[in-house]
């Protein structure tokens, strides 16, 4: 059992680690794919992606083969996603870390209550080498990735063709 302070109410949490396509068959897992990137989609509101982008990195996080790869966490109980996590392996190290942690998205019902650090603290504890997220500079959700160790190491730049 998965415990959180301050869930009055929501009974028989779970963490759900993904890495492969297999793990959406488990018996104790009732979600899909799609529920998952649905679900991020709404819950990361203006600081998400498009639903096929969301779908893309789920999709590379649970490929096989060289420079693919990565995981999904998903915090649940019997009924409803509490949150969800996309972490994709980069192939790389050192000057670019080996994990990109694409989409952290708590529950709009359940956000304040220790869900988002417990999930960061778990994808960090399940990757493997240094953790990079990209948040935008308005997001309030910064202030946790800095609680948690993150720093500010580059401006990111982006030439859109």
């Amino acid at each position: 059992m998965f415990k959180i302070k301050n869930l009055e109410g929501v009974e028989n949490v779970q963490l759900k680690v993904i890495e492969n396509r297999e793990n959406f068959m488990d018996d104790d897992f009732d979600f899909t794919k799609i529920e998952i990137a649905e679900f991020l989609e709404e819950h990361l509101g203006r600081f998400g992606d498009p639903l096929d982008e969301i779908i893309d990195s789920m999709d590379y996080a649970l490929a096989d083969g060289k420079y693919r790869g990565g995981f999904i966490l998903v915090l649940h109980n019997e009924d409803n996603i509490l949150g969800a996590v996309v972490m994709n392996n980069t192939g790389m190290k050192g000057y670019i870390p080996e994990n990109i942690l694409v989409y952290i998205a708590v529950n709009k019902e359940y956000r304040g209550k220790g869900i988002g650090g417990k999930l960061i603290d778990e994808a960090i504890k399940k990757a493997d080498g240094e953790v990079a997220l990209h948040v935008e500079y308005d997001n309030p959700a910064k202030r946790l990735y800095e609680r948690k160790g993150f720093e500010s190491k580059y401006a990111e730049m982006r030439l859109k063709n």
